[in-house]
């Protein structure tokens, strides 16, 4: 019995490693990131970066979000542009998945209310291992710390 410890001690001590952390981590980072990246897409004309697609507009006035869609668009486009960018290098990754968070409960309260289960809990989810743990090593946050040390 004391020989099955000593080895699920040392398998757990392995598995809660900074190294393997950082893993998970950058999985994480790479999974939220390219769900708000594939959304962002969708909202731009084919083979375009930044052109909106109009129909777009009409999108969001159907959702009857507080905000006009004219502001909505361009905002949301950008943030599904530049946010994921931040979270999937690890730069200011605290920062930019507290925005996704933040974008997650916009849609899950005003747009779709329907898809907390499992969609929009696994991205909050996401989002909060980040928030609550950074970018890990494999990170440009990591690289930034230890050029300032």
């Amino acid at each position: 019995m004391q020989r099955v410890l000593a080895i699920y001690d040392r398998t757990t001590n392995l598995l809660s490693g900074k190294i393997f952390e950082s893993g998970a981590l950058l999985l994480t980072r790479l999974a939220l990131a390219g769900v708000f990246w594939s959304s962002g897409r969708t909202k731009v004309v084919e083979g375009t970066w930044f052109t909106i697609d109009e129909t777009q507009y009409y999108l969001f006035e159907e959702f009857g979000l507080p905000i006009s869609p004219q502001i909505m668009v361009p905002m949301s486009m950008y943030a599904e542009f530049f946010l994921p960018l931040l979270v999937a290098f690890g730069l200011f990754t605290r920062i930019g998945a507290a925005a996704l968070l933040g974008m997650t409960l916009v849609i899950q309260f005003f747009v779709f209310p329907e898809a907390w289960w499992p969609v929009h809990s696994l991205w909050a989810a996401m989002a909060l291992v980040l928030i609550a743990r950074g970018g890990g090593l494999i990170s440009l946050d990591a690289l930034a710390l230890k050029m300032r040390q």
